[in-house]
């Protein structure tokens, strides 16, 4: 029951970030990826009231798979991204949150950069 929450709630996920993303790109312009900016920074706001309310008793547990996995994970793996690093620096302390921050932004500009090369290896523009 768990993966039909989180593909039906991720389907309304990424269809929010479609729209909303189109939406702030359109109002803002083509010069800044104001969309992903967007959709990431409020995917973040709402993965951490969604997460204290569920921990909190609030919502019910299911809410984290469907709100949380499904829809926010469907709108932005960087509420996800952002949530975890917050509790690694309350909980772990700021070595392991830059490394987890830090590692994942370089390692993820290096493997774009290397997907980028490689979709141009097999026939891409």
């Amino acid at each position: 029951m768990g993966l039909l929450y989180v593909a039906l709630g991720g389907a309304i996920g990424a269809s929010a970030r479609y729209l909303v993303g189109g939406w702030m790109g359109a109002w803002l312009g083509s010069g800044f990826p104001w969309g992903t900016f967007f959709v990431n920074i409020s995917g973040s706001f709402l993965i951490g009231i969604v997460l204290v309310l569920v921990d909190g008793g609030s919502l019910p547990a299911g809410a984290r798979t469907f709100v949380a996995v499904g829809i926010l994970g469907g709108y932005t793996t960087f509420s996800s991204f952002s949530y975890e690093s917050l509790g690694l620096l309350t909980d772990s302390g700021l070595l392991l949150t830059l490394l987890n921050t830090l590692g994942q932004l370089v390692l993820g500009l290096v493997f774009v950069y290397l997907g980028v090369i490689v979709g141009r290896l097999i026939g891409g523009a």
